[in-house]
């Protein structure tokens, strides 16, 4: 089997990247049957975001944070149990991003594309699914739209919802919502597109965030999960993440 690892700077990873590259080698990405990522959820997001043109399968190895999106480390059988382990398909979110100035970026999302204000002012947005106007002005700190890989990531901290996996459901959650007051958030379908329009954008500059992607100055952005893309999350037996989602769904 021909392993690529992945890990980031921190000594825990660095450590473990040294460890399994010398009993495993290191591919090169493009020949690769796996990318190994040694390291918490972030690196693995990175790693899809490197990856995804290849379509290789990613398997984490907890050596960061949380490790929600991870399995545990162990140096022994890595091949046997990346053999034996359980693939889950993701289709990630595009996000079109147009800046105030015309400039526009294309790129895609694991878990979460949000936008926040970028002064002490509240961000102003109009919210449009599907072609139709749902709200004409949000007053908020920002919004998340979340695949459901995401859900228990940044939307559930701002009380959105957790999406069971193959719910095929996005959610659409405010942050910090000043006006309508009322407003929580809802649940679209997967086959949803989303236009999220910022207001008086020059008063009220918004950065767009695509898990990691920053874009600052953002006018509109266009989101909908984006289909002609197949992402491969590897999990171990009893590691899945349908079964991390519903626990979680019920931690005290």
């Amino acid at each position: 089997m021909n392993i690529h690892f992945i890990c980031s700077p921190n000594t825990k990873s660095q450590s473990a990247f040294e460890c399994m590259v010398e009993a495993y080698g290191q591919s090169v990405l493009k020949d690769a049957d796996v990318v190994v990522v040694l390291s918490g959820d972030g690196m693995v997001l990175r790693a899809f975001h490197e990856t995804a043109e290849f379509g290789i399968p990613v398997y984490g190895m907890n050596r960061g944070g949380f490790g929600f999106l991870t399995n545990a480390y162990q140096k022994e059988d890595l091949v046997e149990r990346i053999e034996k382990s359980f693939p889950l398909k993701i289709h990630p979110i595009r996000i079109i991003a147009e800046r105030y100035s015309g400039e526009i970026f294309n790129t895609i999302a694991v878990n979460e594309l949000y936008l926040l204000r970028e002064t002490h002012q509240s961000a102003k947005i109009r919210v449009r699914v599907d072609g139709i106007e749902r709200i004409h002005e949000l007053v908020c700190d920002g919004i998340i739209a979340s695949s459901s890989t995401g859900s228990t990531a940044y939307n559930y901290s701002a009380n959105g919802p957790i999406i069971p996996v193959g719910s095929k459901l996005m959610a659409l959650t405010p942050i910090s919502s000043f006006r309508p007051r009322g407003w929580r958030g809802a649940l679209l379908s997967s086959d949803a597109v989303i236009d999220l329009e910022v207001i008086d954008h020059s008063r009220r500059p918004v950065c767009a965030v695509a898990d990691y992607v920053e874009f600052r100055e953002v006018s509109k952005v266009k989101v909908y999960e984006e289909k002609d893309i197949t992402l491969t999350l590897l999990f171990d037996e009893g590691n899945q993440l349908e079964k991390k989602i519903i626990e979680e769904q019920f931690a005290t």
